[in-house]
């Protein structure tokens, strides 16, 4: 096998465009798997990564490969591993320290892996990681959503929203988006109840007393969101201000997690005056997860939603095209 592997990340942030590495295949330790990266999923956490915007939770080394989440086959095992053996394709998402999938190899622990659903070609198991454990814990762990409950998911044509879409109606609850009469079609065939078109209309104007909102936008569109819920209601954000309950969640230390909760002041008082809890979430690795999801793709009551499928050299336009906004689904890098 090869020593080196091709790569695409930055030298520093705020850098416009991307470049190739040419870098050593990764060692890996005892508890570790190399994986031969087949696809990697793009995933506005890269550009916010090459912006520099998550720098207060974790500051990283450059250069910088980028990409957090793929699917690939095992070529080696660490001599801890056991529930892995060379030629199993796996996918899965690694703990924010180990960013670094847009590469042809990558090592990754081997407790942040699954088998990857049966049923799913390499680019569609690699649309499924960061979407699919972001929405997972949210509804589960964080909003504790519940057969019968009303939700509201935004963007639903989106990323994140043509999986929560699939994942709320699995869980039984009753579910409002927001698209554009272009994604209509697609939202109401993964299972969506009512479908707002965002540019008709303000959802915050239509909807009353829902029990849930997955927020994707942050700023205006979260601060109005408070209004469609009733109180006991919850919130959980992918771009609102991290709060003080994130920072001790995180482990962030006294000084960050005060930093947090002043920032955070004009969200609380939201909270308190409407009587709900809100909740900011950041994703972390889960084995056990994945396997569920993976399960729920095999029995046919999830299906992967991919937009376009760009070439590995070609990140840079794949990252254009996430930030644009204008995707129906997931962006996907093929590396194979």
């Amino acid at each position: 096998m090869t020593t080196m592997m091709k790569a695409m990340g930055i030298s520093r942030y705020h850098q416009k465009q991307l470049e190739e590495f040419v870098l050593p295949i990764p060692a890996i330790a005892p508890d570790e798997v190399l994986v031969e990266v087949h696809a990697a999923s793009v995933n506005p956490v890269d550009f916010k990564i090459r912006d520099g915007v998550l720098r207060l939770l974790i500051d990283y080394r450059m250069p910088l490969v980028l990409g957090f989440d793929f699917a690939g086959t095992v070529v080696k095992t660490g001599s801890q591993v056991t529930r892995f053996k060379v030629g199993d394709e796996v996918y899965g998402l690694p703990r924010r320290t180990m960013v670094g999938t847009f590469a042809q190899f990558f090592a990754v622990k081997a407790e942040d892996i699954a088998l990857k659903p049966k049923n799913l070609d390499f680019e569609q198991a690699a649309s499924v990681p960061l979407v699919g454990l972001t929405t997972y814990q949210a509804f589960n762990e964080l909003m504790g959503l519940r057969s019968g409950e009303r939700i509201l998911i935004q963007a639903g044509a989106g990323g994140i929203g043509t999986f929560a879409i699939q994942l709320a109606k699995v869980m039984g609850a009753y579910v409002a988006t927001t698209a554009s009469e272009r994604g209509r079609a697609l939202v109401e065939r993964l299972g969506a109840d009512e479908v707002i078109d965002y540019r008709a209309v303000d959802f915050w104007k239509v909807l009353h007393g829902y029990d849930c909102l997955y927020d994707v936008f942050g700023g205006k569109s979260l601060d109005e969101g408070f209004k469609i819920l009733r109180r006991g209601g919850r919130v959980v954000s992918l771009n609102g201000t991290p709060n003080a309950r994130f920072g001790k969640a995180q482990h962030l230390g006294f000084w960050k997690t005060e930093a947090l909760r002043a920032a955070s002041l004009p969200l609380t008082l939201r909270e308190k005056c409407y009587g709900v809890t809100y909740n900011m979430i950041f994703v972390r690795p889960d084995a056990r997860q994945l396997a569920v999801l993976a399960g729920l793709y095999e029995e046919g009551r999830l299906v992967p939603v991919v937009d376009k499928v760009f070439p590995l050299a070609e990140a840079q336009q794949a990252l254009d095209y996430s930030q644009s906004g204008r995707a129906k689904g997931k962006i996907v890098l093929k590396v194979r």
